[in-house]
This record gives C-alpha cells, structure tokens and sequence, in this order.
C-alpha cells in the first residue's frame, strides 16, 4: 500500500479590477476556473478552497491570464456579457450544490429567477433554503451567476458580494429589477 501524501493540487490566482471592486481568479492547471471572489472577501474564499481541498491540499501560484480566464472577464466587464457563458469551471461540492450551480450557469443574462423557481428546475420543488443555501455557497461567482436569484417578490436579497455588486451586476447585464416578478 503506497502511504505517499498525494500531491497538492496546484492553483494559479490571478487580479483584475473592475468597475465594482478587484476580483480575484482562481484556475487550475487546466484551465478551468475554481473560484472567484472579492478581494474584500478573499478570506471566505481560502476557507471554501481549505474546505473542498483540505489545508495544505492545494497551492496557490501567482499567474498572468491563467487559461486567458481573466481576458474573458475583462470582457465581461467592458461589456460583452456572452464572454463568460463558455468559461470552463470546475466545481468541487455536494451533488445537490452541483445541481444548483449547473441550473445557475442556464440563467440567460438579463433573466432573473427567484429561489423557489431554481429549486424547482433542478426538479425539487421544497428544497428552497437549500437551494437558497446552495447558491450561497458558489465558488465562481459572476460566471456561475448567482447574482441573477431574487426573491419571489421581486427585491433583492443576500450576495456574498454586497448587495451593491448585485445590483451592478444585474444592470450590467440588462437585468430589470423590481419592475416585474422573477420566474417562478
């Protein structure tokens, strides 16, 4: 039986401002996108990678670009919104939480549903607060856009990015906002 300790899996982080803050990029060797976060927030997003990868279970290098990843949402922001809808992520969370980021990914921009239509396209309808939670709990924000749930009323509720962000980020996107119920 090999008792080696297996290689930590090596992560490439990179910056980039935005109109609304710096964002931090984290990819792996692939290029796949692993998380993304605030820099006001980078803490909550280390304890997200210790807790799906363990403490000392991934390194984090400095990296230019990693995958052209932070080229695309550089786009995203000067406007093209369609340059993060192909970004190639990889999500490392429950099977329910994979559900929910795989429907948040089928959100056309400029669309907004609320918590209890998310938890009904994954095919259960009673599961809100975990749906609610699970959406809460995404790694890759902006590209896995969770900022596009709102309540049933129409208002918006919690981003783990401020509700200043949220805003932004929907009308960025053409979003409207409080003018008409989300999907349900």
């Amino acid at each position: 039986m090999d008792r080696r300790k297996p290689h930590p899996l090596a992560l490439f982080i990179d910056r980039m401002p935005t109109p609304i803050g710096e964002l931090v990029i984290v990819a792996d060797q692939a290029g796949k996108l692993r998380a993304i976060d605030w820099t006001d927030h980078e803490p909550r997003m280390l304890q997200l990678l210790d807790r799906y990868f363990g403490k000392g279970g991934y390194t984090l290098e400095p990296a230019r670009d990693p995958g052209g990843l932070t080229s695309a949402l550089q786009a995203y922001f000067k406007g093209d919104i369609d340059a993060i809808d192909r970004l190639p992520v990889e999500m490392a969370g429950t099977p329910f939480q994979n559900s929910i980021w795989r429907a948040l990914r089928k959100i056309r921009r400029g669309e907004t549903i609320s918590y209890a239509e998310l938890a009904r396209r994954i095919g259960r309808p009673k599961a809100v607060r975990a749906a609610g939670l699970a959406n809460g709990q995404n790694p890759i924000s902006i590209v896995v856009p969770c900022h596009r749930v709102i309540g049933s009323d129409g208002t918006l509720t919690g981003y783990g990015g401020g509700l200043p962000r949220k805003e932004w980020l929907l009308a960025h996107e053409g979003a409207r906002i409080g003018a008409e119920r989300p999907g349900r």
